[in-house]
Order: structure tokens, then C-alpha cells, then sequence
């Protein structure tokens, strides 16, 4: 059986397959930023503890709009600003469209106490949205450390299996997905972690060091 992907098996390609176009100094997209992503969220204090407490971001700025509450969290990137937090938010948010990695969380006020859980993507038949990824200097300490105030692993390092990847036996029963990991892969694969925060939503964690074309 033919495979859908039109890349070679196993081989990670630094461009893809060099199709894309050129980036021309005049095109409309020059500029252009990946800035945040914006998930919902049910309990402030239980995400804020996650994110904040346990994954070392600190807040940008917050806003309650009333309908719902915003609250925006990134990573100090200076030691001036990791020593005056107060500084790190003033100085930030004037220059926030600027800023890369950070996250938006979105607390609909009332839905703390509604019924149902967040939809994080992965749950069928509503798949879609994966994970987040935060690179680390050791994901094993990490791992210890998330796992000591009960965080959830969802994959421990060396894990390594297709039955590891966030995909759901619902996709394999109606025969998409199938098969097993190529070694390449795996060798990647096994470096990475996922633990789960207080909606659901999977986290990785990414060894800095790592080398997807030399693993």
C-alpha cells in the first residue's frame, strides 16, 4: 500500500522536501510572528499553579473583561527581568505582538462550575489540536520534579512505542494511523516526555541538547 505522505520513511529532511517559496524581502508576509496560542481553561488557580508554579512561567499581564478573565504568561528571557518581575510585565506588555512563546489562558467566567471538561483535541471523534511543547535543560528532572507535586506522566522517557503517541485506538480501529514507529523515530522519540495539566491538555517536554538530525 502506497503511503499518503509524499516524504521518504524514517528520514528527517531539514526543509521538507525544498518546496517552499522564496522569502522575498517584499512579500506581504515579511514581519510575520508566531506570537502566542490561547487555551480555555475551568479553574485559574489550578492552571495558574501549573503553568506558574510548576512550569516556571511568569505573568505578562492579566485582564478580566467581564464576560472572562485573560491571563497571558511567558518565560523572562533576561536576568534583569528574572530578578524584577515587576519590570518584566511593564516592559513586556508595550512590546508584547513582539514577543514570541507566549501563552493565553482563557477562563470564561462560570465555566468553573459548569459540567464537562475542557476539549483539548484529543479526545475522538473531536481530534485536532496535540499538545504544547516546552523545551528543558533535563527532562528527567523535570520529570521528577512535575511527577512530586502529582502531576500526571502520560509518557515517561524511553517509551518509545506507537501505543506512546498521543494517537487513540479510535483512529487505529477505523484503520488510520496504523502501524509501528520507524526506528529514526523512536530514537528521537524516547528523549521526549508528556505529562498532562490540570484540563487535560498534553505538555511536552523537549531535551534541549536534542538533535532531531543526529539523534
Amino acid at each position: 500500500m502506497d503511503s499518503p505522505s509524499p516524504f521518504p520513511l524514517g528520514r528527517y529532511l531539514a526543509n521538507g522536501n525544498r518546496t517552499d517559496p522564496p522569502l522575498l524581502p517584499n512579500a506581504p508576509t515579511t514581519g510575520f510572528k508566531f506570537n502566542h496560542m490561547m487555551m480555555r481553561i475551568k479553574d485559574p488557580a489550578r492552571s495558574l499553579n501549573f503553568y506558574i508554579t510548576l512550569m516556571g512561567m511568569r505573568t505578562v499581564f492579566t485582564i478580566n473583561t467581564g464576560p472572562f478573565t485573560i491571563y497571558y504568561l511567558g518565560y523572562p528571557q533576561t536576568d534583569a527581568h528574572r530578578a524584577d518581575l515587576k519590570a518584566f510585565g511593564e516592559e513586556t506588555v508595550p512590546r508584547l505582538a513582539h514577543t514570541l512563546g507566549l501563552l493565553e489562558l482563557y477562563h470564561v467566567h462560570g465555566t468553573e462550575n459548569s459540567p464537562g471538561e475542557i476539549s483539548t483535541g484529543n479526545h475522538p471523534p473531536n481530534l485536532g489540536f496535540g499538545h504544547l511543547g516546552f523545551s528543558v535543560p533535563d527532562v528527567s528532572s523535570a520529570l521528577e520534579h512535575l511527577a512530586s507535586h502529582s502531576v500526571e506522566v502520560l509518557k515517561p522517557l524511553g517509551a518509545a512505542s506507537r501505543s506512546d503517541v498521543p494517537l487513540s485506538q479510535w483512529e487505529a480501529d477505523r484503520g488510520l494511523g496504523v502501524g509501528e514507529l520507524h526506528p529514526t523515530y523512536q530514537a528521537v522519540f524516547k528523549q521526549i516526555a508528556f505529562v498532562k495539566d490540570p484540563d487535560g491538555y498534553i505538555v511536552e517536554l523537549v531535551p534541549q541538547e536534542m538533535n532531531a538530525l543526529d539523534p
